[in-house]
This record gives C-alpha cells, structure tokens and sequence, in this order.
C-alpha cells in the first residue's frame, strides 16, 4: 500500500490529499484501475482510466464489494448505474 502523497493517481487526475491510501492497482491491457481509501471520510473509491483515450471514471463502492468492483469495474459500474435508475410506472387509460 503506497501513501498517494508520494505517488499521485494518473487516473485521478489531481493529487489526493496525505491521507488517502491506494490499496491496490492494476494495468489491463492501457485500463488503469485503482482502489482508493480516504480514511478521513471513511470512503473507498474506484478510480479507472483509458490510458489511450484518456476516459475515466470515479465511483464510490461500498467496503465490502470492493474487490469485486477492483476485479470488474465496468460490470461493477453498470450495476450500480442500473440500480439508480427510475422506471416511470406506465398508466393506460381505457375507455369503457
């Protein structure tokens, strides 16, 4: 686990603060995935980056699907952006 003060995320794109901790990383193929803990607001984050296209994106995740979400972020991603998501009821007036 490295102290991100001293090796600032390319896929944040900025340097977190002193205390934020990176436990792990991973390269696949040009996705950088990162998983961040920031202890001073109790939040784990997935951070991933293209780093041909340079698309990124940051969630949080719940502790405990972190290694999950470390393993399959675009699966992981998907699921939580499913799982927001309203469906408006459909109303069908009938005459009669």
């Amino acid at each position: 686990m490295a102290d991100s003060v001293a090796n600032p995320s390319p896929a944040a794109g900025e340097c977190m603060s002193a205390t934020t901790r990176e436990l792990a990383q991973r390269l696949s193929g040009t996705v950088e995935v990162l998983l961040l803990w920031h202890p001073d607001i109790e939040r784990v984050e997935l951070s991933v980056r293209d780093l041909a296209t340079g698309a990124d994106f940051h969630i949080e995740v719940a502790p405990g699907n972190a290694i999950e979400a470390f393993y399959h972020p675009y699966a992981y991603a998907a699921s939580r952006e499913n799982s927001h998501r309203v469906v408006p009821d459909e109303t069908a007036i009938v005459d009669g």
